[in-house]
């Protein structure tokens, strides 16, 4: 393209098409079939919403270099509890809850994850990551392909989430002051802070993404959550979670 100005004809190259596309324009046809996982225990990523990592296994950061190279994209997944277990990590020796230690074994998996884009990035002299994935839609896991450079590969299926790729709902149903008021008596019951003034000035799409990610529940709620059909049905689900949870807080957690 060619553009003038005063002085003669100046080019322009503005039509330089990207290699992926923006995270507000992706379609189900940008999704791959296959997706390099990251279970994780505890760490609940939802469309729209944004999950910072601190990367440093080396089967991990492989992830990390391989999604950076292709599309950015990423499969996040809990660990599934096994029978007659509560929420005890998989992995006593791991320093992130629920990764499993070594590659000595690997924990079965939830059949519902959440792709996220790396969306941000910060290499550390050590080699190791500092990032942020950004939620766009919920897969299917069909079923696992094996390992590459040490992390888990799976088939996924988006299809039946593509809801979570359409525009954000403006008026969702639910009782947004019913929920802070829940919100606000659990927070006082296990001692935990928030910052109240943030919450107020979310609107009701942005506040059921976030309030999920940061309350301190364990892995069967999260999941619950994830799985939601509806941002209403979350909604329900979490102020359920805050009036009936009678389990201690992580240690350190508070919904910041």
């Amino acid at each position: 393209m060619t553009r003038h100005d005063e002085s003669g004809v100046v080019v322009i190259h503005d039509d330089i098409p990207r290699r992926i596309p923006l995270v507000s324009e992706m379609t189900l046809a940008d999704f791959p079939a296959e997706l390099g996982l990251f279970p994780l225990d505890e760490a609940l990523l939802l469309p729209q919403g944004r999950l910072p990592l601190n990367v440093f296994e080396p089967r991990y950061i492989a992830l990390v270099e391989d999604a950076l190279a292709s599309n950015r994209l990423i499969g996040m997944i809990q660990p599934r509890l096994l029978n007659g277990m509560d929420d005890t990590p998989l992995d006593d020796e791991a320093d992130d809850p629920g990764m499993d230690d070594g590659y000595s074994h690997t924990p079965p998996l939830y059949n519902i994850g959440c792709v996220g884009r790396i969306t941000a990035m910060t290499e550390r002299a050590d080699g190791t990551y500092a990032i942020t994935l950004t939620g766009i839609a919920r897969f299917r896991l069909l079923r696992e392909t094996g390992l590459r450079r040490g992390y888990r590969v799976a088939r996924v299926d988006t299809s039946s989430f593509v809801s979570d790729l359409t525009d954000v709902e403006d008026d969702i149903p639910f009782d947004r002051e019913g929920l802070l008021n829940a919100l606000h008596d659990f927070c006082e019951a296990q001692g935990v802070s928030t910052q109240w003034d943030a919450l107020h000035q979310m609107d009701d799409a942005a506040l059921l993404v976030t309030l999920p990610m940061i309350c301190p529940f364990g892995t069967a709620p999260r999941q619950k959550m994830l799985e939601a059909p509806t941002p209403a049905d979350r909604a329900r689900i979490l102020r359920d979670l805050l009036e009936g949870s009678g389990q201690e807080p992580d240690e350190g957690a508070s919904p910041a």
